[in-house]
């Protein structure tokens, strides 16, 4: 692996980025940055639209073999199966039994080897490490541990026990993932300062703002739960990681 340290460069007269500002950052001090995983860092839609794949295999429906990852757009899977080409009809009569069969799957290690990684993901994570320490904290629960480090390893990411990389789970499944970033925000803030925040939720990124309001805090626009929920000021906004 080619370990040349990353070299940024920006317009002539263009703002820096806020990943340019949170490398800079890191180059002063020594923190740490906050990443969450899923609709971050990673991109799961391949994951969900398999699940999809494998539902319409599994009870003889050929017209769900169509489902590609970009028929997703936010979390209702209707409007996936619908981009897709599935009748409404079928929808209709088949929602429950697909919503069962996702949700039986998509918490698990071995579905989680679907995803992809956001566009200039790892190689950003990779000059965090270099730099400062890098904790992931997801909502996903320790059952998907394994399959979350096959990934990431996979993938091209700084691994969690290597050198001051840290991954934090939701200990408990039914706890909801609002109150487990609540919580978690104390578990992180306790490792080193931290210095930036990614979210792709804005509920989450609006609480990371509050709780370190130094922190250059950013939301991916990837997709989210869908709540109206508002920004804090201060909060960038960007497609991916590519700087």
């Amino acid at each position: 692996m080619d370990n040349t340290p990353l070299r940024l460069s920006a317009a002539p007269h263009a703002p820096p980025s806020p990943l340019h500002l949170v490398l800079e950052r890191l180059r002063r001090n020594d923190s740490s940055v906050v990443f969450d995983l899923d609709s971050t860092l990673l991109d799961n839609r391949p994951r969900q639209a398999a699940i999809l794949r494998e539902f319409g295999a599994s009870v003889g429906e050929h017209s769900f073999a169509a489902v590609e990852a970009r028929h997703l757009v936010g979390w209702d899977l209707r409007v996936a199966l619908h981009n897709a080409g599935v009748s409404p009809l079928l929808i209709d009569q088949r929602f429950a039994s697909v919503w069962a069969f996702w949700h039986e799957r998509f918490f698990t290690s071995p579905y989680c080897l679907h995803d992809v990684a956001v566009t200039g993901a790892a190689a950003f994570v990779q000059e965090v490490a270099r730099l400062g320490q890098v904790v992931y904290l997801t909502g996903r629960p320790p059952t998907m541990r394994d399959g979350t480090l096959e990934s990431l390893s996979r993938l091209g990411f700084p691994m969690p026990g290597v050198g001051r990389t840290n991954l934090l789970l939701k200990p408990d499944p039914t706890l909801h993932d609002d109150a487990w970033k609540e919580q978690a925000v104390q578990l992180a803030g306790a490792l080193v300062p931290v210095v930036a925040a990614f979210d792709n939720e804005p509920t989450h990124i609006n609480g990371y703002r509050a709780a370190w309001p130094d922190a250059i805090c950013v939301r991916l626009v990837t997709d989210h739960s869908g709540r109206p929920v508002a920004l804090a000021p201060g909060i960038f906004e960007i497609p991916n990681f590519v700087f």
